[in-house]
């Protein structure tokens, strides 16, 4: 399954309902600190409900540090989810172990990390006209699910 990075998530329900998100699905789920919370944090908690049991959650120090952890080899294919991206989610052609990298909820992405990304890797969730961004977690769920519809659903019941 596909493997969800956080760079500098700072809402603790927000990682909570993704880490909810990545027990039903299967997805890995990495965190790149600094994180705006602790992992003990009873928000966070509370949103993840028991599921944290359930998922593969790997904590990085850093952007390099995740990078490295989560291709080591190289061979899978990275993608940055932004409202700066300028090509459709829907217009992807996604494999099961692609990865999808979201940044934080009050500044998205850092420009650094986000200039790594070519152009056709850079991709935005179709929204309306004059409005900022959708929430990170219902921003992962979109991007999660539609790979995973493209994918088959395989391991779903």
């Amino acid at each position: 399954m596909v493997a969800i990075v956080l760079v500098h998530p700072e809402i603790p329900p927000n990682t909570g309902n993704v880490i909810r998100l990545a027990a039903n699905t299967g997805a890995e789920l990495h965190l790149v600190e600094p994180l705006g919370f602790r992992l003990d944090d009873r928000d966070l908690r509370r949103a993840g409900l028991d599921y944290h049991e359930y998922t593969r959650l790997v904590v990085h120090r850093d952007w390099l540090a995740c990078r490295g952890a989560v291709d080591a080899l190289g061979a899978r294919r990275w993608y940055a989810l932004t409202t700066k991206g300028g090509h459709s989610l829907y217009a992807c052609p996604f494999r099961a172990n692609d990865i999808f990298v979201f940044g934080s909820e009050t500044g998205g992405l850092p420009d650094a990390i986000l200039a790594q990304f070519p152009p056709d890797a850079r991709l935005r969730i179709p929204m309306r006209p004059g409005v900022r961004s959708l929430n990170l977690s219902n921003a992962v769920a979109v991007a999660v699910y539609e790979a995973w519809r493209q994918t088959g659903f395989e391991g779903a019941s």
